[in-house]
């Protein structure tokens, strides 16, 4: 790989919420902008209106990297594979995620939205005849790499204590990523408690966006949110626990539940408890370089 040029790399925020409807926070998703190239981290709702919004180009986004396969995680991916080809995508775009990932892409490209597709390429030739979706079921080992990056990923615990089905569990696959640049690391949890998948995509990563559900001042006493820090989404004091112990640069918290401002303020303060490092607690379109991590 090429030496990283930390002035030119950053992460954006293009969605910091969860499954619920929001006007501030929309669907999870990270933009990892590395020079002219544009990595997405999960496409969630209203990915492309956030992508415009930033004034970043869609067709520039490539590849796609998939943590998991929950609605708010996905739900604008059709969205991304068409609107990046309508915006002048001229490559295959490579869209990555854990197993079940080929097969949700080919039903959105030949079932779901065949008709659109052959709509818009036969009957509107002026966008040049559809440029192919290529996905990929990946598993941790495996490794997408170019001359500038190299992304790899681990399997993490998201939900898989609860009461599920023995083959349910075997099925439910989630990934954590960890973006390498030169000597310069992004970590991008996706869904995930504290586990050993997660600690090893974190390990010297110089930012961690990490999902941070709530803190304890919203789980006291309501044992669903408990339990969903428990077993679903890391909670304040696990994020602060992973950033120090695994020597996080620069900690980034997202998927957010709904918080008022006051909220925001405790989940912040709890984290500083543990964590003294630089610490963004995101919203939307929240930009953080990586030369200051």
């Amino acid at each position: 790989m090429i030496p990283s040029n930390p002035d030119d790399t950053s992460v954006l925020l293009l969605g910091t919420g969860g499954p619920w409807v929001s006007a501030d926070r929309f669907g999870p998703s990270t933009l990892i902008r590395h020079g002219a190239e544009r990595l997405l981290f999960d496409a969630g709702r209203g990915v492309g209106i956030r992508l415009v919004e930033a004034g970043e180009e869609p067709a520039q986004v490539n590849p796609v990297f998939i943590t998991h396969h929950h609605l708010d995680h996905i739900s604008d991916l059709a969205d991304v594979m068409i609107t990046t080809w309508l915006r002048g995508r001229t490559e295959e775009l490579k869209i990555y995620g854990p197993p079940g990932t080929e097969e949700i892409v080919d039903t959105l490209v030949n079932k779901v939205y065949a008709k659109d597709i052959e709509w818009r390429s036969v009957g509107e030739p002026a966008f040049g005849g559809w440029k192919p979706v290529q996905a990929k079921d990946i598993e941790p080992g495996d490794v997408v790499e170019t001359p500038n990056w190299r992304v790899s990923c681990a399997y993490v615990v998201h939900g898989h204590g609860l009461n599920f089905s023995k083959k349910f569990k075997n099925n439910w696959k989630c990934l954590s990523y960890r973006f390498e640049a030169g000597d310069r690391v992004i970590t991008v949890s996706g869904d995930s408690i504290d586990c050993g998948g997660l600690r090893k995509m974190a390990q010297d990563a110089d930012i961690l966006v990490q999902c941070c559900f709530a803190g304890s001042m919203e789980t006291r006493g309501n044992s669903h949110l408990s339990d969903v820090a428990t077993f679903t989404l890391a909670d304040a004091v696990q994020a602060a626990t992973v950033a120090k112990e695994c020597g996080v640069g620069h900690l980034v918290l997202t998927h957010l539940r709904p918080k008022s401002e006051a909220e925001l303020a405790a989940l912040e303060a709890e984290v500083r408890q543990t964590y003294d490092g630089p610490l963004t607690i995101g919203r939307d379109m929240t930009s953080v370089p990586l030369h200051i991590a």
